[in-house]
């Protein structure tokens, strides 16, 4: 785990989106988002864990795989995985000093005089990211969108097959406020005949992403019509261009087979023929550390932010036993609907406390409590992370944190911190 001069400096930067930029700066490196075969992953929710599924099968088959996702949860070091792990620290350092001599020979050479941080927080760790797996030889990448698609900074690949897992309402600000906007921006990573991949999305954002891959003539493989998936977690049939039975996910929930399908068929779209036995180990072996992770026998921890999101958790703790008491630990970003996911997951808990972590980005807890205002469980401020978490470990509760990422990392930075 670094800090670095570098990622402090571009930490305040902001979002600024667009696509010359990210272009430009790999052109001057000598494209090292060409150098494997690219798997390029987008959705509201889902994604991150379609990227880890692919990564563990393709892995499982002998490929060498490097995978960047995004946010990371504890250390920028997650967002590059090479074969499985995160680069390690002083490889990271190594590469950000590579990279960001790269950025200054580059801003000497194209940029106006003063012109010194063209990128952005995102797009110099994506553009690292690049760099690791190009100095590495990956045969295969797996690129999670980060926000949208059509200016994210990692839709400048030239992918093999491409997938929108889900669609809903988050980044509204950014991205629009209803289903087709929002569609419409995720569409923008279809690449022309490059077929694209979708989950079980809204209609009227299906219909959108049906225009833009027929225009586009991408060929469209659409969840339930072109592939499917029958059972749970713990056993389910696979439905594509071949059945796979039998398989079972590390990851917990029953929505992950969705995200494993999907997984499965970009496999299959891209003509990526994996062995049984890689398929099953793949998605038995997968991990995405901070969705519904149990960190104690009493501490579940998932990071829905958004209420689509918190419906997985809702169903997965609708099928617990209810034997103790349940408190719904709950802090939240400034631009999410925390009421949204406070609603969704007040049916299956107790009570709420409200909490928040050192993001500059994140509500207090008395205004995460105002949002959660008239709901049919108790709501109660609860103060910062660490006195929040202790008050709620000190009972027999079974503890759910949930509703910000950020918050779910600082979490478990806390725990290792006091050896919990």
């Amino acid at each position: 785990m670094i800090s670095h001069p570098v990622l402090d400096r571009l930490a305040g930067a902001g979002v600024r989106m667009g696509l010359g930029r990210m272009r430009d700066f790999l052109a001057f490196c000598g494209h090292p988002e060409r150098a494997g075969r690219v798997f390029h992953v987008g959705g509201t929710n889902g994604k991150g864990s379609t990227c880890h599924m692919l990564d563990s099968m393709l892995r499982e088959h002998g490929r060498t795989v490097g995978t960047h996702t995004s946010p990371h949860l504890e250390a920028v070091n997650e967002r590059i995985i090479l074969n499985g792990e995160p680069i390690a620290d002083e490889a990271l350092t190594a590469l950000i000093e590579r990279a960001d001599a790269l950025r200054l020979a580059w801003a000497a050479e194209a940029l106006p005089p003063g012109e010194e941080w063209p990128l952005t927080y995102f797009e110099f760790t994506v553009a690292c990211a690049f760099l690791a797996f190009a100095e590495a030889g990956v045969q295969d990448m797996v690129m999670e969108v980060g926000m949208g698609g059509r200016l994210d900074a990692t839709n400048v690949v030239a992918p093999e097959a491409t997938a929108i897992v889900t669609v809903g309402l988050d980044h509204c600000a950014e991205l629009g406020n209803d289903h087709a906007s929002i569609a419409g921006e995720k569409a923008g990573i279809i690449k022309p005949g490059v077929p694209v991949v979708v989950g079980p999305l809204p209609a009227e954002a299906l219909q959108v992403i049906r225009s833009v891959a027929a225009e586009r003539n991408a060929p469209l493989h659409v969840w339930g019509t072109d592939f499917d998936a029958f059972g749970d977690s713990n056993g389910f049939r696979y439905a594509g261009r071949r059945t796979h039975d039998g398989l079972r996910l590390g990851l917990l929930g029953d929505h992950q087979v969705v995200n494993a399908a999907v997984a499965l068929r970009m496999l299959e779209v891209a003509n990526v023929e994996l062995t049984p036995e890689a398929i099953a180990l793949g998605l038995e072996r997968a991990t995405n550390p901070g969705r519904l992770e149990w960190l104690r026998p009493n501490l579940l921890i998932d990071g829905a932010h958004n209420p689509a999101g918190a419906i997985p958790l809702a169903s997965y703790l609708s099928r617990l036993p209810w034997d103790r008491r349940r408190t719904l630990l709950l802090g939240s970003g400034v631009d999410k609907d925390v009421r949204g996911v406070a609603t969704t997951l007040a049916p299956v808990v107790n009570r709420i406390y409200t909490t928040a972590g050192s993001h500059p980005r994140a509500r207090t807890p008395f205004e995460v409590a105002r949002e959660c205002e008239g709901l049919t469980v108790p709501v109660t401020p609860a103060g910062g992370l660490a006195e929040a978490l202790a008050a709620c470990l000190d009972s027999d509760d079974l503890v759910i944190a949930a509703g910000s990422l950020y918050l779910i990392g600082e979490l478990r930075s806390l725990l290792r911190r006091q050896g919990r």
